[in-house]
């Protein structure tokens, strides 16, 4: 008798992912000084998720409360797609001489270099969005690292009332509340590092007031 449910086929999903996905079967929970999180941050042809596409993805580890400079990521994408309108944000123009890979070969490098590790960055939603619909582009599924974003992490920082408006709390906005130099601001490692700088600074903070743990950062 035929059966009118058919199993539906496995996807056939190359190693690259399969190799990243196999890093959050056996997670464990683990504390602030012992987890790894990666800062990032996407310069793209502009903030329509469907026609916009990433021209650079910038990263940088932070592990036991410090940046480590020496294992950063950078990735440039080569484009069909191009919005002149936004080469005064990020400057990087069409013709430019840098290297550029597909954009498949840059989801290789970022699987790679981000593993499992905690997602970090400034308004996130939209550089998670982003690099997932590169994913969907090569018919893979979503990211599965847990993401935390520094607008949220540094609005705990501040005091709260109804009296007071809750900003957006722009990049450079936090900057300058924290002195901090802004020289390298919209290159996608430049803004990688600045965002890994407020990470620390927010967590610290929370730590001395609220004694932080990983799983309170997750509730903020």
């Amino acid at each position: 008798m035929l059966s009118f449910f058919k199993k539906q086929p496995e996807p056939n999903y190359p190693n690259y992912w399969l190799d990243y996905e196999a890093l959050f079967t056996n997670s464990k929970g683990s504390e602030l000084h012992n987890t790894r999180f990666v800062v990032l941050d996407t310069e793209t042809t502009g903030f329509d998720y469907e026609k916009d596409r990433v021209l650079c993805i910038g990263a940088v580890e932070v592990y036991n409360n410090e940046i480590n400079i020496a294992n950063t990521f950078e990735v440039y994408i080569k484009q069909e797609h191009f919005n002149e309108n936004t080469v005064e944000i990020h400057g990087i123009i069409k013709n430019e001489r840098i290297e550029t890979t597909t954009e498949e070969d840059a989801l290789k490098l970022f699987l790679n270099y981000v593993g499992n590790s905690i997602l970090v960055a400034h308004h996130a939603r939209f550089d998670i969005t982003m690099i997932n619909k590169m994913l969907l582009r090569h018919n893979l599924p979503k990211l599965k690292n847990r993401v935390l974003d520094t607008v949220n992490l540094y609005r705990a920082t501040r005091i709260k009332s109804n009296l007071i408006k809750q900003d957006k709390y722009t990049l450079d906005e936090i900057a300058e509340n924290y002195v901090l130099d802004v020289s390298d601001r919209h290159t996608a490692a430049g803004d990688a590092l600045l965002t890994a700088i407020i990470f620390l600074k927010t967590t610290t903070l929370l730590k001395t007031n609220k004694g932080l743990t990983l799983k309170k950062l997750f509730k903020l």
